[in-house]
């Protein structure tokens, strides 16, 4: 009679190993699933991955940059085209006296 409590247990933890099993199996497919579904989701968002953001921002950084430059580069050449203008202008003539008649 010592051998039935005994192979109670032994069932009893052959039930609950098996059971950690099938319960292991259930998580790894759920996880398998809503990895699946956020994924879908993530796509039908139509978001940017990392790698492409990544990219556009160092092109407008550089474009940015460039724009910069290119702003000083007019602003020297605006100062240049004044003083040209101011150099080639004639001096205003004074005004004539009026003959009185």
């Amino acid at each position: 009679m010592t051998q039935g409590p005994n192979r109670l247990f032994d069932e009893f933890a052959k039930l609950m190993t098996d059971a950690a099993g099938a319960a292991q199996g259930l998580r790894q497919e759920a996880e398998t699933a809503f990895r699946s579904q956020a994924e879908r989701f993530l796509t039908d968002m139509d978001l940017v991955k990392r790698d492409e953001f990544d990219a556009v921002r160092e092109m407008a950084s550089n474009a940015r940059m460039e724009n910069e430059a290119l702003k000083s580069q007019i602003n020297a050449l605006e100062r240049r085209v004044a003083a040209m203008d101011k150099a080639t202008k004639p001096a205003p003539k004074a005004p004539r006296a009026k003959k009185s008649g």
